[in-house]
């Protein structure tokens, strides 16, 4: 998924996808394991995903941080 895609949803959703990634991420790694792992680029794909979707919302927990601030 995209950044731009990911930019456009609310914190909320976000950790909603967040921690559907990692359940996916946790099922890779345990196909990987056992030898099973169909394509080994979508374990890589999911851990880019998870890292774009966490700094997306450190992004915003920064920018609430900010305004409060002010």
């Amino acid at each position: 998924m995209k950044a731009s895609e990911l930019r456009e949803q609310s914190a909320d959703d976000l950790a909603e996808r967040l921690e559907e990634l990692e359940e996916e991420s946790f099922n890779l790694r345990f196909q990987h394991t056992l030898g099973q792992l169909s394509s080994p680029m979508r374990l890589r794909d999911v851990r880019r995903d998870i890292a774009r979707v966490r700094t997306l919302l450190t992004e915003n927990a920064a920018k609430l941080g900010a305004e409060q601030e002010n």
